[in-house]
């Protein structure tokens, strides 16, 4: 494959955007390269400027459950875009788009949407603190939340400390109310319960998706939904990612763990950016302009987002059989690569959820971050760049989860495979 123009346009992006990119992951930085500048999406594929055709397994990061330009999102969004792109005011839509996901989840009484995931988490814990009365939070090594001050933070020298900031421009200030645990490890949890009386709530991927695919344990969620009745905070299930992903309830429609706060994403604004958090009734009344708790957007709502979300989380509901078989291709697919691993004497971990995948290159099962650290790196950034050259666009990250669509084939699963087979072969 040639990617001069790729190569030129990322030149001239790091001329006006810090880093030409304006998420870091894109910028390929873990797994060497020039990232392909993307110039259309087609169905389950990407179509870059170079005219390299790839069979995309990242779907935006998940919401583009039907692939690229479903047409029934694209006419919905095209439709609504006729009659004005936003409003600053209430429209029919959004209390539509509520209904629909209120009627699914029983965790769910009420919903508000913001802009995006970072927005929806960040006024998740607002609200946490605010019905609680507390400041701290927990939060799990190797879930990402977004990038708000208090869940930039990293793990001090001690087994259980308060957190620091891992990057610059958080105050310590804020950081130090961020206490962190293990995932899947209810003691690490126990420990930052005994180190803190003003915890207000615990925040956690049911189904991490930022250290790679990793799921939380039924029993881990369980011992935490206890941990939090028995002092008083609040349970808040990121599902940002796998919010209509893993199943058509996330993380919810799999484990029996019923949480206070929910937030959601991706799926639920079609490609459009949208993000939304609901939870209880007693606790969303905290929220302005019910109570005294502040959140607010100008694009909150937007008519445009609503419209594409509205039109997938309808097509989703009306035909939930399509997640057994995303997840039988999805399965087939990690199968597949794990059989092609084991020929080539070369460990990999595979796990599936719902529409969902992840691979490590790591000889023992992955539960944690610390378990996610010990992959190979370099073999999966040779893995990367060897398969993006055949036409296949993996995440650009070991630590990153993939999807797949409907409109993912076994054809091209099948290709996958084989020149996965050639690809760790030649590894």
């Amino acid at each position: 494959m040639k990617h001069t123009r790729s190569i030129e346009a990322y030149e001239e992006a790091k001329r006006v955007i810090p880093g030409g990119v304006d998420s870091p992951v894109r910028a390929f930085g873990s797994v060497g390269g020039t990232p392909p500048f993307i110039d259309r999406g087609e169905g389950g594929y990407l179509v870059d400027i170079d005219g390299n055709r790839y069979v995309d397994y990242v779907q935006s990061w998940g919401p583009l459950i039907f692939g690229h330009c479903d047409p029934t999102v694209e006419a919905a969004v095209i439709e609504t875009a006729r009659k004005g792109l936003s409003f600053g005011t209430p429209t029919l839509l959004e209390t539509e788009l509520a209904e629909e996901i209120v009627e699914l989840f029983d965790s769910i009484d009420k919903i508000r949407f913001v802009n995006s995931g970072t927005e929806a988490v960040m006024s998740a814990i607002r609200l946490a603190r605010g019905y609680t009365g507390r400041d701290d939070i927990v939060k799990f090594k190797g879930c990402y939340h977004g990038h708000s001050d208090s869940l930039l933070v990293e793990a001090g020298s001690g087994a259980v400390t308060f957190g620091s900031p891992n990057s610059p421009g958080v105050p310590a200030d804020f950081a130090k109310h961020t206490l962190l645990a293990d995932y899947n490890d209810i003691k690490s949890v126990e420990a930052c319960f005994l180190a803190s009386d003003d915890i207000a709530c615990v925040v956690i991927e049911p189904i991490a998706g930022n250290m790679g695919l990793v799921p939380a344990e039924e029993s881990f969620l369980k011992d935490l939904r206890e941990l939090c009745d028995r002092h008083g905070a609040l349970l808040i299930f990121d599902e940002v990612m796998s919010g209509f992903r893993a199943s058509l309830l996330g993380a919810q429609g799999i484990v029996d763990v019923v949480p206070d706060l929910v937030t959601l994403g991706k799926v639920i604004g079609g490609g459009m950016p949208v993000g939304a958090f609901g939870g209880r009734a007693d606790i969303m009344a905290m929220l302005s302009p019910e109570g005294p708790v502040y959140q607010a957007g100008t694009l909150s709502g937007n008519p445009v987002a609503m419209a594409a979300g509205l039109t997938q989380i309808r097509q989703l509901k009306a035909d939930v059989a399509l997640y057994e078989v995303l997840q039988m291709r999805a399965q087939r697919l990690v199968d597949g690569l794990k059989a092609a691993a084991e020929e080539h004497d070369i460990p990999l971990q595979v796990d599936v959820r719902g529409s969902m995948f992840g691979f490590f290159f790591n000889e023992n099962p992955v539960k944690n971050f610390d378990d996610a650290l010990k992959s190979d790196t370099e073999r999966f950034a040779h893995f990367h760049g060897a398969m993006l050259d055949r036409g296949f666009y993996f995440a650009c990250s070991q630590f990153e989860t993939g999807f797949i669509c409907t409109r993912t084939t076994e054809v091209m699963i099948d290709e996958t495979i084989r020149n996965a087979h050639e690809v760790l072969g030649a590894m």
